[in-house]
């Protein structure tokens, strides 16, 4: 449920839970602990509205260089999450991360179940990315990439790399990996002492990076594209707590009629 509302991930919400952060009813809350529409749920103390549906909200955004995905830089650079639309009784997550110089895909989403399934890495989600290198890469550094290069966190490889044209400083590579680590696309190419001057993901799983889409803009799935999407990815989230109905009997017709007359 705390995941579904948007708070973050799975684990992230266990290791909540487990520090006494989330109660339920005024009682501290255990791994595992069942919730209504009617419970009262607090985290840090602060009461949590519970979500009514469990849809998600997903959205698409074209980052450009010069923001960071984070909500406190201590450098006061710009955020991303600065730009998204506000949200009640949710939050956006990021599905991934772009370093501050990378541009491209980025996506947010209000689920953590979804996001959790778009990163957790057991799940290999493609990632898909324009380089543009200075020089031309030779067929053997093309096949080191490939087969693999030792970097200081272990050994990592891409699983595609094609040539995409280009001549002198404006050679271009499209590339795809199943990782996520921290800046590996280009410690890659750093590895083999060639020098990036500029990154873009344009795929993220099956997502892509709409064509019209501009710098600086963002598309919000609508109902349609978020089940291609859930489809796509062999995912049925987890349904949010539904709100009972009330069980106390109604009056009779004629009863309710006797009464409304007294009371005028």
């Amino acid at each position: 449920m705390l995941a579904g509302a948007g708070l973050g991930s799975r684990r992230e919400m266990e290791q909540w839970i487990a520090a006494g952060r989330v109660s339920v009813n005024g009682v501290a809350a255990g791994i595992g602990t069942r919730v209504s529409a009617l419970d009262r749920v607090q985290v840090d103390g602060r009461p949590l509205r519970l979500p009514r549906s469990g849809a998600a909200r997903v959205l698409l955004y074209h980052k450009p260089t010069g923001e960071i995905v984070s909500r406190d830089d201590p450098e006061g650079r710009p955020e991303v999450f600065d730009k998204l639309p506000r949200l009640r009784g949710a939050k956006w997550i990021a599905v991934g991360r772009l370093d501050f110089n990378t541009s491209g895909l980025l996506i947010f989403t209000t689920s953590g179940e979804l996001a959790n399934r778009l990163m957790h890495p057991r799940h290999a989600i493609e990632r898909e990315y324009a380089v543009r290198v200075l020089g031309q890469l030779s067929e053997e550094q093309m096949q080191s990439l490939r087969s693999g290069v030792q970097l200081e966190d272990g050994a990592a490889h891409l699983d595609i790399i094609e040539d995409a044209g280009g001549q002198g400083s404006n050679h271009w590579y499209n590339v795809t990996l199943s990782e996520g680590r921290n800046r590996e696309v280009r410690r890659l190419f750093e590895a083999l002492h060639l020098t990036v001057s500029r990154l873009m993901r344009v795929r993220y799983g099956p997502l892509n990076l709409p064509s019209h889409l501009k710098r600086g803009q963002m598309h919000e799935l609508d109902e349609a594209e978020i089940a291609r999407l859930l489809a796509a990815l062999e995912f049925q989230p987890q349904a949010a707590p539904s709100r009972p109905r009330s069980t106390r009997a109604r009056p009779a017709r004629g009863q309710d009629a006797g009464r409304r007359r007294v009371r005028r």
